[in-house]
């Protein structure tokens, strides 16, 4: 994608051979991209705004379905969880503290001599009962499932396989086989529509069980002691009865493969929306399949390099994706695990995951000054859940990413454009979130785009200083301590938020939160469903319009009568409304005057419950 002045364009290079791009090496007035096989086909997509190009993309190739609620929750991951004691008294740890959290993941470790569709019956003796009982506690659990079968006589999935012929082959026609982690190993030639059908049925028990979700991981493919840790080139896949090699098919091995996990899950429970996570992938990949940035490591710079990596994939399609906050391999400081865990609060996945021989990443192990702030910061995310749903429903419409580049928002500062600008994104349409990445600072300077903005943990407007110097003109420095994460609202949103739960499977108690920060064209909306089944393809969903406007002496928040045929959990609103001069002279509710507003001089914001109705309702404050 490139900007000028403004306007975007983006290219598309739609080549599954190993491709290149030229970016001014031999002159800087032009740049080239080609591939040593296959069509030349290439799309180019006119903004000319860059939400426009993404949200064009997106149309082409695939945008990101809606997803479970409870992925949008704390995810909490290792490898390995040994056992059915240790994976018990993590979660109970989670409970018993009151951290909230919805998903525990199980690494290869629980898969007999690690093999897929296996469980090791010496330390996880009732896998069954343990995912029911996890469920009771508000646990959903997702299992990896690695592509590489174990070429064993025996076992079943080889057998099945290797008889029916749905194994990639090398030239001679013989099975291709590679050291992975469960010994040699044969891989599905997932081109074909009957090896997918097939695959997608092998997750049948695990599904009967009450598994929610599936981590393909290794699906480059991975192979063990080669050099370039991948297939042979000369590897052959029959793509609909058409041979062809590695060569095509290696950059969509990984987008087949989750292609064939999503529609298996979708045979198997129709009506149920699956969570699939992938480790490779290719355009179009997002249709099936949640991503991460891969194996990271637990240093300052990784975490750094996390902002710049998960808003590219977010304008290259890919809009639902994590990091493991921690780093994988390493062990991070404790003040690392704190600052990565306050950015996870405002990542699109959140999951903490580690690498085998590196420290315990639990929020609590740090002891009490850590855990109260990471336990803070993750329930922030459970109380901005509302915000996030919502924002991810509009994705799986438009194709814009939650977390997206400052341009998308700002194409008309050519600020955004730049270097400065990668240490701060947006997050929906009205957070801005510009997290410490570097350690030995005193300060940093974020970019302030024009327009007024308020601080989302005071509600107070910010005050720009130093206006004076060049240097600091439009710009904010900031220096946050342990327990902060810097975090802006544009003037003109609606934020909201809900009571505190301790997983997505708990109906919040109490009025959902309305922060309206009044301000031009202030326009949002709210969405809600019962966040699991497709039903909202069937109209049973919740969308109400927000808007607000003020003018003189007065504000006016306004609610539109609902669509959809679903009924949302909150029964009232509690309406916060920011940047008050003074205390209101009166506020109405529908028309009638109410006495049962507070104004809290404090953060200059005036609150006022109002009840829900399908019908419009509107507020007026007068001051």
């Amino acid at each position: 994608m490139g900007v000028r002045q403004g306007n975007a364009y983006g290219i598309f290079f739609d080549n599954t051979f190993r491709s290149n791009f030229q970016f001014g090496k031999f002159n800087d007035g032009f740049y080239s991209f080609g591939a040593p096989g296959g069509e030349l086909n290439y799309y180019f997509i006119n903004g000319p705004r860059p939400k426009r190009v993404v949200g064009t993309f997106a149309a082409l190739t695939g945008r990101t379905p809606l997803p479970p609620l409870f992925t949008l929750g704390y995810q909490q991951c290792r490898w390995s969880y040994m056992s059915e004691a240790r994976v018990r008294e993590v979660t109970s740890g989670f409970r018993k503290r009151s951290i909230p959290a919805d998903v525990i993941y199980l690494d290869i470790d629980y898969q007999d001599r690690n093999r897929p569709f296996t469980v090791n019956r010496q330390t996880f003796p009732t896998l069954e009962q343990m995912v029911k009982d996890l469920g009771q506690e508000g646990w959903k659990t997702v299992l990896i499932t690695d592509l590489h079968i174990a070429a064993v006589p025996g076992y079943k999935p080889f057998d099945e396989g290797n008889k029916a012929g749905y194994f990639v082959k090398n030239p001679d026609g013989t099975n291709f086989v590679g050291p992975v982690w469960p010994g040699p190993s044969v891989f599905p030639d997932f081109t074909r529509s009957e090896v997918r059908k097939w695959w997608g049925s092998l997750y049948a028990d695990f599904v009967k069980m009450g598994v929610r979700g599936f981590w393909n991981d290794m699906n480059e493919p991975s192979v063990f002691f080669r050099a370039d840790k991948t297939m042979p080139l000369d590897v052959v896949s029959s793509v609909e009865g058409r041979k062809t090699d590695q060569r095509e098919i290696h950059n969509v091995f990984g987008l087949e493969n989750v292609h064939a996990t999503y529609e298996g899950l979708l045979a198997l429970a129709p009506d149920v929306r699956p969570f699939v996570l992938t480790r490779a992938a290719y355009a179009g990949a997002q249709r099936y399949a949640a991503t991460w940035t891969g194996d990271n490591q637990a240093t300052w710079n990784h975490m750094r390099l996390s902002l710049p990596t998960v808003t590219g994939l977010g304008v290259s399609g890919y809009a639902f994706v994590g990091v493991d906050v921690g780093g994988f391999s390493g062990s991070p400081t404790p003040e690392l695990l704190t600052r990565w865990t306050a950015l996870g609060t405002f990542l699109p996945i959140d999951r903490n995951h580690a690498a085998k021989g590196t420290r315990d990443r639990e929020p609590w192990v740090d002891g009490p000054e850590h855990e109260a702030i990471r336990k803070k910061f993750i329930e922030e995310r459970y109380r901005l859940l509302p915000y996030i749903y919502t924002s991810m429903e509009e994705t799986s419409r438009t194709g814009v990413p939650l977390m997206r580049l400052m341009v998308l928002d700002y194409p008309d500062d050519p600020r955004m454009t730049g270097r400065e600008a990668e240490g701060q994104y947006m997050f929906g349409n009205n957070l801005l979130v510009a997290p410490k990445v570097k350690e030995f600072v005193d300060g940093y300077d974020m970019l302030v785009p024009e327009g007024v903005w308020f601080d989302y943990w005071t509600g107070q407007r910010v005050a720009l200083t130093n206006q004076d110097n060049p240097e600091m003109k439009g710009k904010l420095h900031l220096n946050p301590k342990l327990d902060e994460i810097p975090v802006f609202v544009r003037a003109g949103s609606i934020i909201p938020r809900q009571p505190l739960v301790q997983n997505t499977s708990e109906k919040p108690k109490g009025p959902l939160e309305l922060r309206v920060y009044p301000g031009p064209k202030c326009m949002d909306y709210i969405y809600s469903d019962d966040g699991s089944s497709f039903g909202y393809k069937r109209g049973e969903y919740y969308r109400a319009q927000l808007s607000c406007e003020s003018s003189g002496n007065s504000v006016k928040v306004a609610i539109a009568a609902g669509e959809g045929k679903y009924i949302p959990w909150w029964t009232s609103y509690n309406m916060v409304v920011a940047d008050a001069p003074k205390a209101p002279a009166s506020v109405a509710v529908g028309g009638q005057p109410v006495s049962n507003f507070h104004y809290d001089a404090k953060s200059k914001s005036v609150s006022v419950t109002v009840p829900f109705s399908q019908a419009p309702n509107e507020v007026v404050i007068q001051y």
